[in-house]
């Protein structure tokens, strides 16, 4: 990716502090306010196509719960080992889904975006690289796409591999050449798949700071090893050293995983082991996600009693861009970008 002020800025889900997630507000939203790149998740329709939500259940992000014709499509599934009832994208064609309108999907801690409830669309991959190629032209200067494959090894079982897809939008859009573009997942199996299709762009690991990969658990069962392990010196390595399709660039990791309060000292200076640890296997460190509401933010930074008030987060967003993160991905881009340049 082009060089810029470090770390890069990526709007999360667009500007989803401010508007709807994966709406084209949001995302042309998120480039107004500085954004150096933007982040969606893709899920796949019925009929192949791949569309940007947070989730393939959609019932809390759009407004499919008011569409009697859908009435019959609710269902209750398992996705990852979670039990999950809604509707679900693989149950849509794209014609259906195109009919639906965005929500957002914490009301209760951002009423001001959800004051635009009912006005957007949901937009599919290839609608946000048009608002890309537009943005970067007329911005003049390059701006990116981060995109996260979700649910691969689910989307496989029913008939809709994430890689095929994926792989056949990147050559109908021309972006699979594009160095403006990363390709994470939470699985490294999709992500290796992408290779030998013969992708050569970024590719980044998602890690949570519990649990296990489902790619894993679909190959292990109860004995697969959890993320914890990917994050010690040996996983980090394993990551940056394993043979070509097995390897990645980077990792894309919790905001929790980058820095303890144990890591900050007296004079407020951050030293991340995690990230130093990681840099020094050759990757690349993102960290989700900067937000500045009390409900999101470390309890030592929360000010006051309301979960949607902001809290301190100036002091949050400084101490991880200080602590030698390369990317991070943040719900009001413009708060980033204003701690990154001292603003």
């Amino acid at each position: 990716m082009r060089a810029h002020s470090s770390p890069l800025v990526v709007g999360h889900r667009g500007a989803s502090g401010y508007r709807p997630e994966h709406t084209r507000a949001a995302y042309e939203l998120a480039f107004a306010l500085g954004a150096d790149a933007v982040e969606p998740d893709l899920v796949a329709t019925r009929d192949g196509v791949l569309v940007l939500r947070h989730e393939n259940d959609i019932s809390g992000t759009t407004d499919v719960a008011a569409h009697p014709e859908f009435a019959d499509r609710r269902a209750t599934k398992e996705i990852d080992g979670v039990e999950l009832t809604g509707w679900f994208t693989e149950d849509f064609t794209w014609a259906e889904l195109s009919t639906l309108r965005a929500r957002e999907r914490v009301p209760s801690l951002r009423q001001t975006s959800a004051s635009f409830d009912g006005r957007y669309p949901i937009l599919r991959f290839r609608d946000l690289v048009d608002i890309v190629d537009r943005e970067s032209e007329e911005a003049a200067r390059l701006l990116g796409i981060v995109a996260e494959l979700k649910h691969a090894t689910y989307f496989e079982s029913v008939g809709l591999p994430l890689d095929e897809l994926f792989d056949a939008e990147l050559s109908e859009t021309g972006w699979g050449d594009n160095p403006e573009l990363i390709v994470e997942s939470f699985e490294k199996t999709v992500l290796a798949k992408l290779f030998l299709r013969g992708y050569r762009g970024r590719r980044f690991y998602l890690v949570e700071s519990s649990g296990a990969p489902a790619d894993r658990v679909a190959r292990q069962g109860s004995a697969a090893s959890g993320y914890d392990q990917d994050l010690t010196a040996v996983g980090l390595y394993a990551l940056g050293a394993a043979e070509a399709a097995h390897r990645v660039e980077g990792i894309s990791v919790d905001h929790s995983l980058v820095l303890t309060p144990e890591q900050v000292d007296d004079d407020g200076d951050p030293t991340s082991e995690l990230v130093d640890t990681a840099h020094s296997a050759g990757l690349r460190v993102f960290c989700w996600t900067l937000r500045p509401e009390n409900h999101f933010l470390p309890q030592a930074f929360r000010r006051g009693e309301s979960d949607s008030a902001w809290g301190d987060w100036r002091t949050d967003f400084s101490l991880i861009m200080r602590s030698g993160v390369d990317g991070v991905f943040a719900d009001q881009p413009d708060l980033a970008v204003a701690v990154r340049d001292g603003g």
